[in-house]
């Protein structure tokens, strides 16, 4: 017996995101406000090199900017 995310083909990490989004929007408005506010996260990293912390930098940002880069010079 498979589950039910594996046999759609999705990630389980996927399903977990799709079934929050549906109890947030379940819920009534003063709630659903509040869960969503908490369901929004912003993810930061630093590169640490030689034992020191390299500047901070937003996950979400710097992948759009890796995005960008490996499209201007082709996936290379």
């Amino acid at each position: 017996m498979t589950f039910a995310w594996k046999a759609a083909g999705i990630t389980y990490n996927r399903y977990l995101a799709v079934a929050a989004r549906v109890v947030r929007r379940s819920l009534k408005e003063d709630k659903r406000l509040i869960a969503e506010r908490r369901g929004n996260q912003e993810l930061r990293f630093a590169k640490w090199t030689n034992g020191k912390q390299g500047e901070i930098k937003n996950l979400a940002q710097a992948n759009q900017a890796a995005a960008v880069e490996s499209a201007a010079t082709g996936g290379q």
